[in-house]
């Protein structure tokens, strides 16, 4: 059962925050309680911080998509006994009312707004970085970056990161290679029970979500282009072929390209799929996957998207001299008008679609990914005087936990090895 309001009222105006309305409070409020009765695992181990305080002490700077989902990790890392501030990790991702609700019904100063633009995305990283924090949570890696390249030493007492992306954990690892890396970092995306649901069952199902409420447009018959082959565009390419469309898979890695051309789509370069796509939809991580050359090679009235984490992905820069005109014809919707006449649909200004034109990814999911990052925060906690300032996958066994705990909300049941099974697995003699 999902815990309710919380009986203590705070004046929200005690709360430092930057968010859309106060006003839409209880419209957020409504919508948390409703993703948290789909977060079993979440919130079995709310349940437990509640009672152990594992982060007490702990001053926590969040950057992450501001969802309900977020809103019931931060309401579990509050009750683990840290302070804690979130601002979004992404202009476009953030649901107002979510962020109006965790401002006035659970306290947490929230910096987010829908919508905002550089300028303000920058000055909300700066101003959870202004709490002092001694861990940080980042979606993207934007949060470690602003960390690492202000002149200020690190926060007293800083003790590491968290990283949710796989764009976040490539920066990270770059850090780490070039020796700018100054502490930690939890790669929680590298948790199985991460990328392997979250990236493919909830990236594709929220993608297409994104797609067709932003366009309204028949996935089934269509061609759908979809760059990369990762965890992401399987989602993606899976659910686009169940919707009925015939799906077009582009990739720079030869094993990523065999497996997807296995699993029955057609696989060519972008330059040649630029031609036929209806809908083309980027996954990869990578600068200019869509430019200027598959630009000009696409059908008129074609849809173009990003699902990836940066809008980088596409060169919408090229797109916007290529274009005579540019009109917003529905709402997450932008036509360029090229100066031939043809019309090029961009969805979401190039940023995540499934969060700029929809609501992300379903809270079933983010169940298991959140319930990293808790658990994570919790290990780094207890053990960064051991770790080396470098990335370190998710311990495996709270990725087993996490995998568990999600089989017992769901009321599966599994075997277990015998005593004789296991000796046999750990041993060399027996054979054949």
């Amino acid at each position: 059962m999902a815990s309710k309001t919380p009986k203590k009222k705070i004046s929200p105006m005690d709360i430092p925050h930057d968010v859309k309305s106060l006003d839409l409070a209880r419209e957020g409020l409504a919508r948390i309680e409703w993703a948290d009765e789909n977060m079993p695992v979440l919130r079995l181990i709310r349940k437990r911080f509640e009672k152990e305080k594992p982060l007490r002490g702990a001053r926590l700077a969040a950057c992450l998509h501001v969802t309900t989902e977020t809103a019931n990790l931060a309401r579990t890392l509050k009750d683990g006994g840290a302070d804690i501030a979130v601002c979004a990790s992404n202009p476009l991702s953030t649901q107002d009312d979510v962020a109006a609700s965790l401002v006035a019904d659970f306290g947490i100063p929230v910096f987010a707004i829908k919508g905002e633009d550089n300028e303000t995305y920058y000055s909300h990283l700066r101003s959870v970085l202004k709490t002092q924090p001694t861990i940080t949570m980042d979606d993207g890696a934007d949060l470690v970056s602003e960390l690492l390249t202000r002149k200020s030493p690190l926060p007293r007492g800083f003790m590491g990161s968290t990283e949710e992306t796989t764009t976040g954990v490539i920066r990270l690892k770059a850090m780490a290679a070039k020796g700018v890396l100054k502490f930690p970092v939890i790669a929680v995306n590298d948790a199985h029970t991460k990328h392997m649901f979250d990236n493919r069952y909830g990236t594709g199902q929220s993608t297409m979500d994104g797609i067709i409420r932003a366009t309204n447009l028949l996935i089934a018959g269509s061609t759908v282009v979809v760059a990369g082959y990762g965890w992401c565009s399987r989602g993606i390419a899976m659910r686009a072929k169940g919707l009925g469309a015939d799906v077009v898979v582009t990739e720079v890695d030869p094993i990523r390209a065999l497996e997807a051309g296995m699993d029955g789509f057609r696989v060519m370069p972008m330059i040649q799929a630029a031609a036929l796509g209806d809908i083309f939809v980027t996954a990869t991580g990578d600068i200019s996957v869509i430019n200027r050359d598959h630009f000009k090679k696409m059908k008129d009235n074609a849809v173009v998207c990003n699902s990836g984490h940066f809008n980088v992905e596409l060169d919408l820069d090229a797109l916007g001299k290529m274009a005579k005109k540019r009109t917003i014809v529905r709402p997450y919707v932008e036509q360029y008008t090229l100066k031939n006449g043809k019309r090029i649909n961009v969805l979401g200004e190039g940023r995540l679609v499934n969060l700029a034109a929809a609501e992300g990814h379903p809270a079933q999911v983010m169940d298991m990914s959140f319930a990293n990052q808790a658990l994570g925060a919790e290990y780094l906690m207890k053990n960064n005087r051991k770790l080396k300032k470098q990335v370190y996958s998710i311990p495996e066994v709270i990725d087993r936990e996490v995998a568990r705990l999600k089989l017992d909300a769901m009321g599966v049941k599994i075997d277990v090895l015998t005593a004789q099974q296991e000796e046999y697995l750990n041993s060399w003699e027996m054979g054949t």
